[in-house]
C-alpha cells in the first residue's frame, strides 16, 4: 500500500519567531531580535531606516523598480520578497531580498569588485614569444 506523504512547508523563523509575526514590527521592536552590531546601527537610524522601507513599499505597488546607493541599511522583515537595485558603484546589481539575508547589509549583496579573467598573452608579449615570430 502506498502511504502518501505530505510534506510541510517549512515556516521561516527568525530567532525563534516567525516571519510574519516580525513583519508586523516598526524597525525599533525587530532591533530587538536582530544581532548587537545591526541592533545598534538600527536604533541610531531608524528614521532613514523606515523612510526606505516607505519608500519601497510605495514603488512596490505601483512596480516601479526600486534602486538605492544606500548601502549600509540592514536588511529587515518588512524588505524580504523585495526586489532591490543596489548601487555597486558602477551599476545597480537587482537583489531579491531572501530571508537569510536579514540583519546584513544592503551592501553585502551587491559586490564592488569583479572577478578578472585574464586572456592569454599575446605574440611578442614575453621573450618565448619572439622567438615564435621568425
Amino acid at each position: 500500500m502506498a502511504e502518501e506523504v505530505v510534506l510541510k512547508s517549512k515556516e521561516m523563523k527568525y530567532r525563534g519567531v516567525p516571519l510574519e509575526q516580525l513583519k508586523q514590527l516598526d524597525a525599533r521592536e525587530v532591533a530587538k531580535y536582530l544581532p548587537s552590531r545591526s541592533r545598534r546601527t538600527v536604533l541610531r537610524n531608524f528614521q532613514k531606516i523606515e523612510n526606505f522601507i516607505k519608500r519601497c513599499e510605495t514603488s512596490a505597488s505601483t512596480n516601479k523598480k526600486i534602486r538605492t546607493h544606500l548601502r549600509d541599511i540592514v536588511v529587515l522583515p518588512k524588505l524580504v520578497g523585495m526586489r532591490i537595485g543596489i548601487h555597486s558603484g558602477k551599476a545597480f546589481n537587482d537583489i531579491t531580498i531572501l530571508p537569510e539575508m536579514l540583519g546584513h547589509r544592503l551592501g553585502e549583496f551587491a559586490f564592488t569588485r569583479s572577478r578578472v579573467n585574464h586572456g592569454t598573452a599575446g605574440l611578442g608579449a614575453t621573450k618565448s614569444s619572439k622567438s615564435q615570430k621568425k
